[in-house]
């Protein structure tokens, strides 16, 4: 809809103060998201009513998980008898056992909680090129069937994704493994935010053009 809208003065910045606030917090959710559901897999094995345990791994204590950096080297009370613990789970694939003994349930056993990582980061930069539809209408107004090479594109991404998810060399390639559907849903949950807040923060700017309008048609008058 750019062409539907005057033209910007030269003396315009590229991008103005409200559009790098926009960008922050944009940013910034896509990073606490990223991180966020790194955090809870291995935290807990439910979130929000979705019961993502199947794959059988243990849950850890936030000391632990934040602390994992001094895992054998330091005497604290959390670290009691840790070294000695076995971890496991399994991945989609149910004869694919992964077992990890003490400290290396945050460093090999990490590939579980990695690959929820990346997939969040994909599917939420995904969900942002639709928010990158127009910069200032909603979904509901500039639905994204209005530009198939952006599905066509999107549906491309997925399936490159999914194909390094199942093929089994690529996963190992990246070290990352197969998700089960809980578990795509706790990535589908993590990420959906990023288009609600964006279509709040779009809001905000079509009520801040509106004020600026009226302003700018008060003065003439």
């Amino acid at each position: 809809d750019i062409l539907e809208k005057p033209p910007r003065s030269s003396k315009d910045s590229l991008i103005n103060r409200w559009t790098f606030i926009r960008y922050m917090i944009v940013g910034l959710y896509v990073g606490v998201a990223t991180v966020g559901v790194f955090v809870v897999w291995y935290l807990q094995t439910e979130f929000m009513g979705i019961d993502y345990s199947g794959d059988g791994h243990q849950v850890i204590t936030w000391e632990q998980l934040s602390n994992s950096g001094s895992c054998g080297k330091e005497a604290t009370p959390f670290w009691e008898g840790f070294e000695k613990q076995t971890f496991s789970f399994t991945t989609a694939a149910a004869d694919d056992a992964r077992t990890f003994t003490g400290c290396d349930y945050f460093e090999e056993g990490k590939v579980k909680a990695s690959t929820l990582s990346l997939s969040v980061l994909v599917t939420i930069e995904m969900f942002n090129a639709l928010n990158a539809l127009s910069e200032d209408n909603s979904l509901l107004v500039m639905r994204p069937w209005i530009n198939p090479y952006l599905i066509a594109a999107m549906a491309v991404s997925f399936g490159l994704h999914f194909m390094i998810l199942h093929v089994s060399w690529m996963a190992d390639l990246f070290s990352i493994v197969p998700l089960t559907w809980p578990e795509w849903q706790l990535v589908l949950l993590f990420s959906f935010p990023v288009i609600l807040i964006d279509e709040v923060l779009k809001a905000v700017g079509r009520s801040m053009e509106r004020s600026r309008r009226a302003e700018v048609a008060a003065e003439r008058e």
